[in-house]
């Protein structure tokens, strides 16, 4: 499997941004795709998840209210519309997918990842 993260951008606080993560190869066996960030100097953290056929998300408490996880299944690509946006938010945000038929939120539970895409807020 094949992620292109797309999207970021430098914002200011309280802007908007949309990624992107288009996925391409053998999608047929992804059963959860998420969204991880990391910012300098920091682990890299569980953001938000979508999973199985029902499209089940999950988000960390710290996204809760203003980011939004979806997908197109016709393009192959999920999206992470983040709104409210805070300066504790830039870092590094990469998409990555997981095999796993439970609702994974660590960054070892993921088998193939984006090249990441920047997200800076400004204050």
């Amino acid at each position: 499997v094949q992620l292109q993260a797309s999207g970021g951008g430098l914002v200011q606080a309280g802007g908007s941004l949309r990624l992107s993560c288009a996925a391409s190869g053998r999608t047929y066996n992804t059963n959860v795709v998420a969204w991880f960030r990391q910012a300098p100097g920091e682990e890299r953290e569980f953001v938000a998840h979508i999973r199985g056929i029902a499209g089940i998300t999950n988000y960390a408490d710290s996204v809760k209210g203003r980011f939004a996880i979806s997908r197109d299944n016709a393009k192959n690509t999920i999206y992470l519309q983040m709104n409210s946006l805070k300066p504790d938010d830039t870092g590094v945000y990469y998409c990555a997918s997981s095999r796993s038929f439970s609702p994974v939120c660590g960054f070892r539970d993921y088998d193939f990842w984006g090249q990441g895409t920047l997200v800076t807020v400004s204050s």
